[in-house]
């Protein structure tokens, strides 16, 4: 439960494109690329997939993590294409502190970081860093459906309504 909920924790700021205030992203088919380093010991993680989004889609991820029980927002600001943004989630004896930032290139793309602690540690993680690069690359394949994410070996996670 925890590591979904820290999980979640961090995805705000990732799905913070999908904010209201803030510019909607295009809809179709994005290439994601992220990198996530765990302290101690520093190990690292990358990865690459696509996504198929449209603004229904957007707009139901940002209301899931934005209600998750236990989660509060501290602080927003949004100031020339950068959304800054602090969380504190508080989950089965875990504080998650989380701070990220997204900076906006227009519709068509995005950049976001994110530092997230936990107190006490979880499974050995006091602290995770996360950066992940959005792109829009065009249509959706045929047949694909908003929240259709694919990863790199080629499987398919069907993250929207059917």
């Amino acid at each position: 439960m925890t590591n979904t909920v820290i999980a979640l924790a961090i995805a705000l700021f990732f799905s913070s494109a999908y904010a209201a205030d803030l510019p909607e992203m295009k809809e179709g088919l994005w290439s994601v690329h992220t990198q996530s380093t765990n302290d101690p010991g520093g190990n690292k993680s990358e990865g690459n997939y696509t996504i198929c989004r449209n603004h229904a889609f957007d707009k139901g991820v940002e209301a899931r993590v934005k209600n998750i029980k236990g989660c509060t927002m501290v602080s927003e600001n949004l100031q020339s294409g950068k959304y800054s943004s602090q969380m504190k989630c508080a989950v089965a004896g875990i504080t998650i502190d989380s701070k990220g930032t997204t900076t906006f290139q227009g519709d068509t793309s995005f950049h976001a970081e994110v530092h997230a602690t936990n107190t006490p540690p979880q499974n050995g993680v006091a602290a995770t860093t996360m950066i992940t690069d959005q792109k829009y690359v065009g249509s959706c394949p045929a047949g694909a459906q908003p929240g259709d994410r694919t990863n790199a070996d080629g499987t398919v996670m069907h993250l929207g309504k059917r």
